[in-house]
Parts: C-alpha cells; sequence; structure tokens
C-alpha cells in the first residue's frame, strides 16, 4: 500500500528521493595516463606503480603481470595484519597492570575492547585476502563472481578483496536494503 503523504510539498519530494535512491550512481571513469601505458612491459611486477596498472589497454586485463601485482599487494597486506596482530598481542600484555581508578579502569578496558574488535575485523579480513589469493592462483581473480565480467582495475586497486562487479555490489546491497539481511 503507498504511504500517505500529507502535502503536495511533500509528496514531489518524497517521489524525488524514492525515484532517485533506486538509480545506481553512474561510474566513475578511471584516468589512464597514456604517458605510462607501456611502462608495464620492461618492468617487473614488484616494480609497478598504481598508476601504471590502470595505464594497462584493456586487452591486458589481468595478464600475468597484474596477477603477480595484486598477489603481491595481497600479500603486502596480509603481513602488514599479521604485523598488527602481534603488536596488539604484546600491547595487550603491557596494560595488564591493575590499576585503581574506576575510570581509568573502564578506559583502559574500552581501549582493549576496540583494539580487539577491530583485530576481529582484519581476522576476517585476512580470510578474504586467503580466498583473493587463491582466485589468483586457479586464474578466477578480477572476475564477478555472479556476472563473470571483468572486476576492473580501479575497483581491484581500491579493494583487492573485491569479488563482484560494481554493478554486482550495487544489487546486493539495494536487496539487502530493501529485504534486509
Amino acid at each position: 500500500m503507498p504511504q500517505a503523504v500529507a502535502s503536495t510539498a511533500a509528496k514531489s519530494s518524497f517521489t524525488q528521493t524514492m525515484s532517485t535512491a533506486l538509480v545506481p550512481p553512474p561510474p566513475v571513469a578511471v584516468k589512464k595516463d597514456p604517458k605510462l601505458a607501456n611502462n608495464w612491459k620492461t618492468k617487473l611486477a614488484e616494480e609497478l606503480t598504481d598508476a601504471e596498472v590502470i595505464a594497462m589497454p584493456d586487452s591486458e586485463y589481468m595478464n600475468d603481470k597484474q596477477m603477480a601485482f595484486f598477489r603481491l599487494k595481497l600479500q603486502q597486506l596480509k603481513q602488514g595484519i599479521l604485523d598488527n596482530a602481534g603488536e596488539t598481542t604484546e600491547h595487550l600484555r603491557e596494560d595488564t597492570v591493575v590499576v585503581p581508578d574506576p575510570a581509568d579502569r573502564a578506559t583502559i578496558e574500552e581501549e582493549h575492547a576496540l583494539e580487539l574488535r577491530t583485530r576481529d575485523r582484519e581476522r576476517k579480513l585476512l580470510k578474504k585476502i586467503e580466498q583473493s589469493i587463491a582466485r589468483i592462483d586457479a586464474g578466477d581473480y578480477g572476475y564477478c563472481d555472479e556476472t563473470g565480467e571483468p572486476i576492473g582495475v580501479g575497483r581491484l586497486l581500491a579493494r583487492p578483496t573485491a569479488t563482484l562487479s560494481l554493478e554486482a555490489q550495487q544489487r546486493r546491497e539495494l536487496k539487502q536494503k530493501m529485504f534486509g539481511d
């Protein structure tokens, strides 16, 4: 049943809000630097920059160098997370002193809880990184799970663990918003 709206002005603003909420934003084009277009041919994957990977021609999507570049990026991300986990363990051990003031104790406990929540999120990200590395090994990395279309270098640089294209992700989020989890 349609929702009742009090005035005409409110009705028109409600209608505009509803119609714009369902239209996904247009994809943002990634700027390619033509000067960098052929740099990837002479460099190793470890030497490539994000700009050089973006500048690669579309016909070279997910070639061996891009796969090696993203594998290295994922491994560095994984190593950073593991290093943070070690620091958290040391930090929690150091801060286990008994503080007589309840306010100070509460502050320390809240900081520990925040740090543990952050590490829990990183633990989940670590699982996604492992899955992405396995996808590289299988040759599926860079392609959407739902549509099979390329995800895009720009999206993979922003989120190396992405498994859906931007359009598929927007559809999934819209369904979740409309129907819940």
